[in-house]
C-alpha cells in the first residue's frame, strides 16, 4: 500500500513526532471524515507499505528523524512558491531559510526523493506572471542539482478556498499571456535541468513542454523501490487527477500554516482546537478514541507486482 502522509495537513512540519511513533508502533487510527465515529486501525510496518509520499511546505522537523524511516521507501513533495506572507502567513522566510533547508533534504534523501511543488499558481495585481516568473527563475537556480521534477497548477476554487480567498482579487489572463506564461516557466525549468510537470490540469500544456503529473506516482515510486507497483488510479481524487490508491494519514483542520489557498482547513478556529487535542502518542492524529467510536481493522495490501526488468 502507499501512505499519503498528508494531503490533509503538513505532518512532517507539525506532527513529524506523532508519525514516527506510529511508524515504531507499526500502525495508526484514522477518523473517517465523513463519519466520525468510525475510525479504522491501519497497519503499516515496512513489509505491508511500498512507499511513504509526504506533503509539506517546511520539513525541517523532521530532519533528524529521517533515520527512523529506515526499512521504508519513502518521496517528498515539498511545495515552495513566492508568495509572501499575506499568502503563506506561517512559513519561515524563502531565500533565508526554506531553499536552504530544500538542499538539506535532497542532500539527506537524494534528489529523486525530493519533488518541488509551485502551486497553485494564481493571479493578482501583486502576484503578476512578471512576478511568479522572477520568483519561479530564483527558486529554480537555488534547486538545480536538488530536484528531477517540479509541478506546477492553476488554483481551483473549493468551497473552503473561496472563503480563504475573499478579500483577494484574483485576475483571469488573456490566453496568449497565460501560454507565454507557462513557456517562460517551462525554459526556466530545462535550463535548470528540472523537468516541469502539471497536477490535475484539463489543459493540455505538452506543446510547452508540461507533461501531466501524478502525485501518488506509479513511475516514481517504481524507480524508489525497484519493483512493479499494482494498484488503480484513486477514485476518490478528482477525474484529472492520474494518483494511484493510497491510504490517507491525515486529518482535515488541523494544518497551522494557514495558507490562504488551502482546502484541507474550514477555520483557523478549528485548527486552534483539534491542535489542542494533540499528543504525539495516541494513535490518532488530534484526537482521542471515545465509547461512541468504533474501530475497524483496515484491509491492505502489497501492492508489489514484480521486480523491474533491467531491459523493460
Amino acid at each position: 500500500m502507499i501512505l499519503s502522509a498528508s494531503r490533509r495537513t503538513d505532518i512532517p512540519n507539525y506532527y513529524s513526532e506523532w508519525f514516527i511513533n506510529r511508524i515504531r508502533e507499526g500502525y495508526l487510527y484514522v477518523r473517517n471524515p465523513m463519519n466520525v465515529h468510525q475510525i479504522s486501525r491501519i497497519h503499516i510496518s515496512p513489509d505491508i507499505v511500498d512507499c511513504i509520499v509526504f506533503w509539506t511546505k517546511n520539513p525541517m522537523p523532521m530532519m533528524d528523524q529521517l533515520d527512523d524511516l529506515k526499512g521504508y521507501n519513502y518521496y517528498f513533495q515539498f511545495t515552495l512558491t513566492g508568495y509572501g506572507k499575506d499568502i503563506e502567513p506561517h512559513l519561515p522566510d524563502k531565500r533565508k531559510v526554506l531553499m536552504d533547508v530544500f538542499r538539506r533534504l535532497s542532500s539527506r534523501a537524494g534528489n529523486g526523493r525530493v519533488i518541488w511543488r509551485y502551486d497553485p499558481i494564481f493571479f493578482t495585481d501583486r502576484y503578476t506572471p512578471e512576478y511568479h516568473v522572477k520568483a519561479f527563475r530564483e527558486i529554480a537556480e537555488a534547486l538545480q542539482g536538488y530536484t528531477d521534477k517540479v509541478v506546477i497548477s492553476f488554483m481551483d476554487l473549493y468551497a473552503k478556498t473561496q472563503k480563504h480567498m475573499k478579500d483577494i482579487r484574483m485576475i483571469q489572463l488573456k490566453n496568449e499571456i497565460f501560454y507565454e506564461f507557462v513557456s517562460e516557466l517551462s525554459a526556466i525549468a530545462r535550463k535548470n535541468k528540472i523537468k516541469i510537470t502539471s497536477c490535475a490540469e484539463k489543459l493540455d500544456l505538452s506543446s510547452f513542454g508540461v507533461c501531466h503529473n501524478c502525485c501518488i506516482d506509479r513511475e516514481v515510486i517504481e524507480k524508489i523501490t525497484g519493483y512493479k507497483i499494482g494498484g488503480k488510479k484513486d477514485k476518490n481524487q478528482r477525474e484529472e487527477c492520474g494518483c494511484i490508491e493510497s491510504i490517507e494519514t491525515g486529518t482535515y483542520d488541523t494544518c497551522p500554516n494557514a495558507c490562504k489557498y488551502c482546502y484541507a482547513n474550514d477555520s483557523l478556529e478549528k485548527v486552534i482546537r483539534n491542535r489542542q487535542l494533540y499528543d504525539p502518542y495516541s494513535p490518532l492524529l488530534c484526537g482521542a478514541v471515545t465509547e461512541k467510536d468504533k474501530i475497524t481493522e483496515r484491509r491492505v495490501k502489497v501492492l508489489k507486482e514484480g521486480q523491474i526488468s533491467l531491459f523493460s
